[in-house]
């Protein structure tokens, strides 16, 4: 097992099982389908996608993931479409590409069931197609859950729209994992335009635009209802909260404007959003992250291929959680609760 590797890479470590949630792969049909898009309707951040062995690390879900697991001491990871998987395609070409896409998936979980589990690609520029395959991956699949991103066009996750996809993420317990994406041209033309493009770039992604969309994106469905609608819905942020844990005591007085929800916005944050780490193993944001949520709802992960830790690297961050039980339960016990892992194998 890869515990052995991770003991090997740190001896005072207490090995444990470990779950990364967040671990990237593409599909070579979704690539070429998003290269071939006209300028004005590309993300420009699929240029992150390409650099270095990037490309062909993603591409692999064989035993080439197997061995960068093991290199990194994971026992299991939860693969997931990179970033902007088929959201930006016309809907009948998303559709057919993420049922693609999903299929594919499922083999690589077949071929190695003790390594990988998988999330769920959704053709969200058509909402009821979307559901229908939300449904398909978790009861035909056994696929743990979903990832999507803020926006498709200009439609938010918060359209009414969308309400049939959390209504059925709700209720086959299938958390929906909110991933970065960039933000709108016109977003980027008020806000991140007039510098060098690669800092303009940078800025609009790594850098602060992901993260800032994407935090909003979880305030803008809980201040719109969406959990009122749908208490069981689980999210999972990346990056520590994609901000919003920074900044839950100004977003919690939002509940003084907003009468109509039926808790305050800091509790739906602690209740239906997990958090995650997404390679940013630094002591330092754990105990922040643990400030303002609890270990419950903290998870592992290591965002493959774009961090990529080694087995020392993973020990030391897990040996930073200062209570042992709280240690294993951010190392896997939440995965295997929230992704009901155990029934997912097939």
């Amino acid at each position: 097992m890869t515990t052995t590797n991770l003991a090997a890479a740190n001896p005072e470590h207490t090995t444990m099982k470990t779950i990364a949630i967040e671990e990237h792969w593409n599909s070579a049909a979704i690539r070429h389908a998003l290269d071939r898009l006209p300028h004005g309707a590309r993300d420009e951040s699929i240029a992150f996608n390409t650099r270095g062995d990037t490309q062909s690390r993603l591409e692999d879900i064989g035993q080439g993931r197997i061995d960068a697991m093991d290199a990194a001491g994971i026992d299991i990871s939860i693969l997931s479409v990179v970033t902007p998987a088929t959201q930006p395609l016309p809907a009948a070409e998303a559709i057919a590409l993420a049922r693609e896409a999903n299929d594919e998936a499922t083999d690589a979980v077949r071929a190695y069931p003790d390594r990988f589990r998988a999330f769920a690609t959704l053709p969200t520029s058509d909402p009821q197609a979307a559901a229908a395959e939300l449904e398909r991956c978790a009861t035909q699949l056994g696929h743990v859950g979903a990832m999507v991103h803020g926006r498709t066009g200009s439609r938010t996750l918060d359209d009414p729209t969308y309400d049939d996809l959390f209504a059925t993420a709700a209720r086959l317990h299938q958390p929906i994992f909110i991933h970065p994406q960039i933000a709108s041209d016109e977003l980027r033309d008020a806000a991140y335009r007039g510098l060098d493009p690669q800092v303009e770039l940078g800025l609009a992604t790594f850098g602060w635009g992901w993260h800032m969309e994407t935090g909003l994106s979880a305030l803008r469905l809980i201040l719109s209802g969406t959990f009122d609608r749908h208490p069981d819905l689980q999210l999972v942020l990346g990056h520590w909260g994609e901000m919003l844990l920074f900044w839950i005591d100004r977003a919690d007085s939002l509940s003084n404007v907003a009468p109509h929800l039926e808790r305050r916005v800091a509790d739906y944050i602690k209740t239906n959003i997990h958090i995650t780490s997404s390679g940013m193993l630094q002591e330092h944001l754990l105990r922040h992250t643990l400030d303002f949520t609890s270990a419950e709802k903290v998870l592992f992960s290591t965002d493959y291929p774009f961090h990529q830790p080694d087995a020392a690297a993973v020990g030391q961050f897990l040996d930073g959680v200062p209570d042992p039980e709280d240690r294993t339960t951010i190392a896997f016990r939440n995965a295997e609760a929230l992704f009901n892992m155990a029934m997912a194998a097939r």
